[in-house]
């Protein structure tokens, strides 16, 4: 006979998903204001931290499928936001970078998603935040 947990005591796992959940519609309440949804935020943060790249190369850090980041670089560009250039290298690749604007809006995207962390785990005791931190990052490696 298998046990099942009591309605009122939470697993673990439960408990992990209901907190990435409220982190993820919190990501998009943030990154609402300016326009953009969490994806095209975070290609912004990408680009932001490694300069102009490749699509390929920025499908490869967003982790998500070529068609998708081409997706997401044509409404960054819809919006001003980032521009394509042919890759001087090799002609059949095409580079992507941040506009001025693009820059500025990361940045500004940056800000308020540290401030929205910084609220979010500002209940936790130095403590905690210490723990969770260094239990994160060993579930991540």
């Amino acid at each position: 006979m298998t046990a099942t947990p009591e309605p009122d005591h939470e697993t673990l796992a439960e408990a992990f998903w209901s907190v990435a959940r409220r982190l993820r519609h919190l990501t998009h309440d943030t990154v609402a204001p300016f326009g953009i949804t969490p994806g095209q935020a975070r290609a912004l943060g990408v680009l932001k931290r490694h300069g102009g790249m490749r699509l390929n190369e920025l499908s490869e850090h967003l982790r998500i499928a070529p068609r998708s980041t081409t997706e997401v670089i044509d409404a960054l560009e819809d919006h001003g936001l980032a521009a394509r250039s042919p890759d001087p290298l090799d002609r059949r690749a095409t580079l992507v970078a941040l506009t001025t604007e693009g820059a500025r809006i990361a940045a500004a995207v940056g800000s308020a998603r540290s401030a929205q962390a910084e609220a979010f785990f500002s209940r936790l005791s130095e403590a905690d935040h210490d723990a969770l931190t260094r239990i994160l990052r060993s579930l991540r490696e």
